[in-house]
């Protein structure tokens, strides 16, 4: 089966349904679409702790924990909108001295502005847009 999240009550009503027979283990598992396994995880938590949750700080805090935070990727965000054509070299080197002082490799950088949706393509964009405007100021002024 799949990974999904069962809630809390899902889990006690068919723990109280077990517990005073009302259906079979096979019914139960069947109807609320548990795995033998996830069940009997349940029940031994049930049986243990009274819940059927675990509340457990490793079950909440799962995965590695992240090199850069929001406003660290607001800040790099900030650095590719002032200026696209940085290389992943030079916005590591940024981050590192003048803004964050955060040393991240420049494929954690990569990683990040691929999760923030910034493509090369975007940049190509967004740095185009940027000379467009000096030329059309010196086209403009060249023809006064």
């Amino acid at each position: 089966m799949r990974f999904r999240k069962i809630s809390r009550d899902v889990k006690l009503a068919a723990i109280q349904l077990h517990e005073r027979n009302l259906l079979s283990l096979r019914d139960i598992l069947d109807s609320c679409e548990f795995s033998e396994r996830t069940w009997f995880r349940i029940l031994r938590l049930w049986r243990e702790t009274g819940d059927v949750v675990n509340y457990q700080p490793s079950t909440a805090t799962r995965g590695r924990l992240r090199a850069l935070d929001c406003e660290d990727i607001d800040c790099l965000l900030c650095l590719v909108r002032q200026n696209p054509d940085y290389f992943l070299d030079e916005l590591t080197h940024l981050l590192a001295t003048n803004h964050q002082f955060i040393s991240v490799h420049f494929t954690t950088i990569f990683r990040k502005l691929e999760r923030a949706d910034v493509s090369y393509k975007k940049l190509k964009r967004i740095a185009k847009e940027r000379n467009e405007t000096p030329c059309c100021i010196h086209h403009t002024h060249g023809s006064v």
